[in-house]
C-alpha cells in the first residue's frame, strides 16, 4: 500500500504559504503578547 504522506517540512511550507506573512505576524505578535501581558501584570503596570 502507498500512503500520500508528505514530510513535515513540506507541510509547514504549505501552511506558511497559505496563511501568508500577515497570518505569520499575527500569530507571532499574539504569542509575544501571551508572554508580555502576564509579565506586566506581575510587575504591577496593569492592575
Amino acid at each position: 500500500m502507498e500512503t500520500n504522506q508528505t514530510p513535515p517540512k513540506k507541510d509547514f511550507r504549505a501552511w506558511l504559504k497559505r496563511i501568508g506573512w500577515a497570518g505569520f505576524f499575527f500569530f507571532l505578535i499574539k504569542g509575544l503578547l501571551w508572554l508580555i501581558v502576564p509579565y506586566l501584570i506581575a510587575k504591577g503596570i496593569f492592575k
